[in-house]
């Protein structure tokens, strides 16, 4: 069992000296952090589509987001029904957001020691995999991160104790599994996707529980960061909240990129 634990620590300490450790995390924060845009300016435009007024979208991402991000953003969410040069908008942003994912299978190209592919598969591929990426994101934001706030602005909608508590204890109960099979699932999608070469789903197993087991505790963390300590802004002021947003979006990115290297090293030993 030592033994056993001993070369685990090992691994782990090879993985973090990894030149990637170093490079790619930051690189696919930014990313992620400019994918938002697009989505948020397109969700303003579906619910508009929809009928639901900027108001409603508004108090809904105030619960959501910090203040201060907020107020950068809700022009792009408060804008103008769907048109040409938007759409144009919406293309070209998500395309210059599919550069993390670009990033993603270089990188895991670099680690697995495969050959890129010629520049246009991986430009296809990287589109489909930021589809999965900001789906996760999404999915992250929205059940594990600020699910509970979420949940709980509906049932005040909906003004019904009963169906309340009812609603609150069916997603405390469903919100840790559904977000760990969520999760767990994507992220090995993208971890078998992202190499230019075929790797087994077996392969990428330990990675992948890493990552979500990851991903799950660090929400949290911020998670209870935003209900408890947010307002707390003695050195930054409201520029604190986009501090410590930014910084659990570069957690997530940091443990994503470690699952990956942990996946390429223990395939490295099994052969």
């Amino acid at each position: 069992m030592k033994s056993k634990l001993k070369k685990a620590w090992k691994r782990i300490l090879k993985t973090l000296m990894r030149t990637e450790m170093r490079v790619l995390p930051g690189q696919l924060a930014f990313f992620l952090v400019l994918s938002v845009i697009p989505l948020l300016a397109l969700f303003g435009s579906v619910a508009s589509g929809f009928g639901i007024t900027a108001e409603a979208v508004t108090e809904l991402l105030t619960s959501i987001l910090p203040t201060a991000a907020l107020d950068l953003l809700l022009p792009l969410i408060t804008g103008k029904d769907m048109n040409f040069n938007i759409a144009i908008f919406y293309i070209s942003a998500f395309i210059l957001a599919s550069n993390g994912t670009h990033s993603m299978i270089i990188t895991s190209n670099a680690i697995y020691k495969f050959k890129d592919k010629d520049y246009l598969s991986r430009r296809i591929k990287a589109l489909i995999m930021t589809v999965v990426l900001v789906f996760l994101m999404v999915f992250v934001i929205l059940v594990p991160a600020f699910g509970t706030r979420i949940v709980t602005m509906i049932c005040d909608f909906l003004g019904n104790e009963m169906i309340t508590k009812n609603l609150l204890i069916l997603f405390n109960i469903l919100k840790y599994p559904l977000s760990f099979f969520m999760i767990y699932f994507c992220v090995k999608l993208l971890y078998v996707m992202a190499p230019d070469e075929t790797i087994k789903s077996v392969n990428t197993t330990v990675g992948s529980m890493f990552t979500s087991i990851g991903w799950m505790i660090a929400t949290e963390v911020y998670s209870i960061y935003v209900d408890v300590f947010a307002r707390y802004n003695l050195f930054y002021g409201s520029l604190s909240n986009i501090l410590i947003l930014l910084l659990w979006i570069y957690m997530l990115s940091f443990i994503f990129v470690f699952g990956m290297a942990l996946n390429a090293g223990y395939r490295e030993d099994a052969e």
